[in-house]
């Protein structure tokens, strides 16, 4: 019965986050917090929460969103920046809403970002956002409890793609090209990284999409990318493979055996050559789960152990990158 009562308890957060999130939708900043009451969940305690829109970034003449997911109290907490999927094209902040109110109660800070998508701005400017992301969210993480050193990230889809990019590629001078006023010297290292269902080999993908006639997932890929050839530069493990110097954080990728759009010999493939880079990969593999499923079906049995493994990893990894320091 607490558990039935803790899920339902979950919806009605969702629900009233929902609600809010279209009723400030089109206000301008501050926006007002929309707090969250801690529930239990089989006699283990969850936090006080709440949620906000803050402006992080400015580029291009356009102030950059993210929502802030802040538990109660001092912490010490362990801080995601949480980047969404789209096919690099669309989505925003609010993709993957479920998930950050779960990481949240958890006694997890999350900041999820808006970035420039394609067409308005093609590879890498994506990940030259996402590089400052993690550096704004280092240089303020004592704000939210948490400190520079527990800073992980986690992506799905497109966003499990660049996370992965951003993470082992954190001094990049293409992906660094935005300075931090506030923090020059910030590094965009990551104490972890999560990859939900990423697009670990972009090119396969858009194979696959031309080869089920499906044009507009196709289109997405050369709006973003521009060229087969920068797909390739541009796949993670591919980058491993050819030799070029990586920064390996502790990782856990995740995915579906009936994912749609990547393989599980793909993501086998992805985790042995980080494995061989020096890197530690936990690869989760749920049996029979599709493309997006966390996202859509959050409380199916798939979806709940993808999350209580990626809670217990955050914890494990943002405790002991902050042990470290």
């Amino acid at each position: 019965m607490t558990a039935t009562l803790h899920r339902r308890e979950l919806l009605q957060r969702r629900e009233l986050l929902r609600t809010g999130a279209a009723i400030l939708g089109g206000a301008m900043l501050p926006l007002a917090s929309l707090p969250f009451g801690s529930a239990q969940a089989q006699g283990d305690s969850a936090y006080d929460f709440m949620v906000k829109d803050i402006v992080y970034h400015s580029v291009g003449g356009k102030q950059r969103l993210a929502r802030l997911y802040q538990p109660a109290g001092t912490g010490p907490f362990p801080a995601v920046i949480q980047v969404h999927g789209g096919a690099w094209n669309e989505k925003d902040r609010t993709d993957g809403q479920n998930t950050a109110l779960d990481l949240a109660e958890a006694g997890i800070v999350v900041l999820a970002i808006d970035f420039r998508n394609a067409p308005e701005a093609p590879y890498p400017a994506s990940l030259q956002d996402i590089n400052y992301g993690i550096r704004w969210l280092k240089a303020h993480a004592a704000e939210f409890g948490s400190s520079a050193g527990q800073v992980g990230a986690y992506g799905t889809s497109s966003g499990g793609h660049q996370i992965l990019l951003a993470a082992i590629r954190p001094d990049d001078p293409r992906y660094r090209a935005l300075p931090l006023a506030d923090a020059p010297d910030m590094d965009a290292k990551l104490a972890f990284v999560v990859s939900g269902w990423g697009v670990l080999f972009p090119l396969e993908r858009y194979k696959l999409a031309k080869a089920k006639g499906n044009d507009d997932l196709a289109k997405d890929h050369d709006r973003f990318f521009g060229s087969e050839a920068t797909q390739i530069e541009a796949t993670p493990a591919l980058i491993i493979e050819r030799g070029e110097k990586v920064y390996t954080p502790p990782a856990l990728v995740f995915q579906g055996t009936k994912d749609q759009w990547t393989t599980v010999e793909l993501a086998e493939r992805f985790a042995t050559d980080y494995r061989k880079a020096g890197g530690s990969l936990d690869l989760l593999l749920l049996d029979g789960a599709r493309h997006t499923f966390l996202n859509e079906h959050p409380f199916e049995p798939n979806s709940v152990k993808a999350l209580n493994t990626m809670i217990a990893f955050i914890k494990q990894h943002g405790s002991q990158r902050r042990a470290q320091q």
